[in-house]
Formats: structure tokens, C-alpha cells, sequence
């Protein structure tokens, strides 16, 4: 009798555990950084430091523009020596320019990342001390693209949780 009796335990121990609830919710952390004060000042800042840069490159192709247009005007008149000088010349500032043009590329890049990587990662916090304090057992982010599909039915929309968590309106 005994043996029957831990037998039907054991066997009813897989049902316990699969009878455990699971809480599901999901969020959209597009929407939050979106509603964040810090996204409209880092927007501000990256077109600042924009511009910076448009303005020296628009320095360097007025120079550019301007030497070719002294070399295309007295080329003729010139001793083929010192066109190839001046070819050689308008060569190396057409690379300086297209050198510009990349570095700044990946300039702004690396600003970029320096300025939302911390607003990121606070939304983040956000969403785990939410999970957390809701007792979820996970959060989906409708924002990431890794996920191909959930139920909205069956999960909870945490974004007002977490936006209060963050003190977003």
C-alpha cells in the first residue's frame, strides 16, 4: 500500500509543476524612449553636431569646386608639369573629402550610441524592476523584432507600468 501510495506522488509531482501559473507581458520600448525627455534632447544634440560636420564638409567642397575651377580655367595655358600637379592636387582633396565624409559617418555613430545606450539601458531597468514587481515571467517587447508572435490576449500590456516606473506621461 505503501509503495502505491508514493508511486501516485510521483507521478502527480510533474502535474504540480506544470501547474504553475506563468504571468506574460508585453511592451513596446519604442514607445517609451520615444516618450522620454532625454530622446527629444539627445535628437537636439545629434543635429547640432550634425551640422557641425555638414558645415566643414560644405567648406571642403566649396574649396574643392574652387580649385577645379582655376585648374579647368588655365589648364590650357599651363606647362604640363605643373598640370599634373594641379591634378594631383585636386586628387588629394577630393580624398580628404571622401576621408571626411566617412570619419564623420562613423563620428556621429559613435556619439550616438554614446548618448542613447544610457537612456536604453534605464528603460531596460525599468521593464526588469516591473517584471519583477508584477511577478512576470516574462516581458515581451513588441519593439524587438526577435519575436514572431504572441498573444495579446493571453499577455498584459506593461508599457503604463513601466512609463510610470519612469515617470513618463
Amino acid at each position: 500500500m505503501l509503495k502505491k501510495v508514493i508511486l501516485i506522488a510521483l507521478c502527480m509531482l510533474p502535474l504540480v509543476a506544470f501547474a504553475q501559473t506563468f504571468k506574460f507581458g508585453n511592451v513596446n520600448s519604442g514607445e517609451i524612449v520615444a516618450a522620454m525627455p532625454e530622446n527629444a534632447n539627445i535628437q537636439k544634440e545629434m543635429e547640432a553636431v550634425q551640422k557641425q560636420y555638414e558645415t566643414e564638409f560644405m567648406k571642403m567642397q566649396e574649396e574643392f569646386q574652387r580649385k577645379y575651377q582655376e585648374y579647368m580655367s588655365s589648364r590650357d595655358s599651363l606647362p604640363q608639369n605643373i598640370n599634373e600637379r594641379r591634378v594631383q592636387e585636386l586628387e588629394a582633396i577630393q580624398q580628404r573629402v571622401q576621408t571626411f565624409q566617412q570619419q564623420a559617418q562613423q563620428d556621429l555613430q559613435r556619439k550616438e550610441q554614446e548618448l542613447v545606450v544610457p537612456m536604453i539601458e534605464k528603460v531596460r531597468n525599468a521593464i526588469t524592476e516591473v517584471g519583477k514587481e508584477n511577478n512576470f515571467t516574462y516581458i515581451f517587447d513588441k519593439a524587438d523584432t526577435g519575436i514572431l508572435y504572441f498573444s495579446e490576449d493571453q499577455t498584459i500590456d506593461v508599457l503604463p507600468l513601466v512609463k510610470a516606473k519612469l515617470g513618463l506621461k
